[in-house]
This record gives C-alpha cells, sequence and structure tokens, in this order.
C-alpha cells in the first residue's frame, strides 16, 4: 500500500464521528508512529546535505547537527 493511499486512509478514519475506543486508540498510534517515521527521515536527509545546500536554506553546520541529533521522538 502506498503511503499516500495509507494517510488517506488514516484520514478518513481519524474524520469518522464515532470510532471505538480500540480504533481510535490505533489510528492515534499510527498516527504518531507516521510522524516519527517521517521526522527521522528528514532528519536522515537534512544530514546529507552539503554545507552549500544548508547555506541556501538558511541552516548553519552546527544547527543540522543539532537537529540531526535529536531521537525520533523529539520534535
Amino acid at each position: 500500500m502506498s503511503p499516500t493511499l495509507q494517510t488517506e486512509h488514516i484520514t478518513v478514519l481519524k474524520n469518522q464521528t464515532v470510532l471505538p475506543i480500540l480504533a481510535r486508540w490505533a489510528v492515534a498510534f499510527a498516527v504518531m508512529v507516521t510522524k516519527w517515521e517521517r521526522r527521522q527521515k528528514t532528519r536522515n536527509h537534512l544530514a546529507r546535505l552539503t554545507d552549500h545546500q544548508l547555506d541556501d536554506i538558511g541552516i548553519s553546520r552546527s544547527q543540522a547537527r543539532t537537529e540531526t541529533n535529536k531521537a525520533f521522538w523529539q520534535y
């Protein structure tokens, strides 16, 4: 299943007005894990940027290092 399709399914479930408690917990857990995964992937990509690319987006190497050293659950 593609990530886009998964996201659509999660959105549909999350927007339901009446879900059993277990389903609500499952949706909340899926959303949390998805955020963690996206955060980790973004940080991995940030770690691979060159100094020139970092300069283009206005981030110093030390700022990038601070962000990439965070654990996946840290915001």
